[in-house]
């Protein structure tokens, strides 16, 4: 699984509008404060859209304004509704939609696999917008084998 440079530059126009919740932001701006280039940021503003992230109006008082809540949207909802399911590995005999393994059960790795695709969805699922953006927090693997948010601060 690649976490893609368009990714990147859409998280931080997400950013952006969380940390200015319900205002609407023009992509411009938007891609300027956070170091986007312009030509990414109108495919991101699209893509955003096109996943109920966020409205998007034209117009002079256009611009880009933030449809989830913050506080109960998860790092993987946004990272999947832009690059689709987490996937760490695609079975060679599984068909393109990622379906069932005629040889799963002989297959030494498909546990290993499997088994990292849940790590991952449940560490991007430990964390909302507001966690990361606003109150500056990461998971952490606990004792228990659960993800637990910290700060940088408290990690040390």
């Amino acid at each position: 699984m690649e976490l893609s440079k368009k990714l990147d530059y859409a998280m931080r126009m997400v950013a952006e509008l969380v940390e200015n919740e319900g205002e609407t932001i023009s992509v411009r701006v938007a891609a300027e404060n956070r170091s986007v280039p312009y030509t990414f940021a109108r495919s991101i503003q699209r893509d955003l859209a096109r996943g109920g992230i966020i409205e998007s109006s034209r117009g002079s008082r256009g611009g880009m304004r933030l449809l989830v809540d913050p506080r109960t949207t998860t790092i993987r909802s946004i990272l999947e509704s832009l690059q689709g399911p987490i996937k760490v590995s695609v079975c060679d005999h599984a068909g393109p939609d990622g379906g069932y393994c005629p040889f799963a059960a002989e297959c030494h790795f498909n546990p290993v696999w499997c088994e990292a695709e849940n790590i991952l969805r449940s560490y991007f699922d430990a964390m909302t917008l507001h966690d990361v953006i606003i109150e500056h927090k990461h998971p952490v693997l606990s004792k228990g084998n659960r993800f637990e948010l910290v700060s940088p601060r408290e990690q040390k």
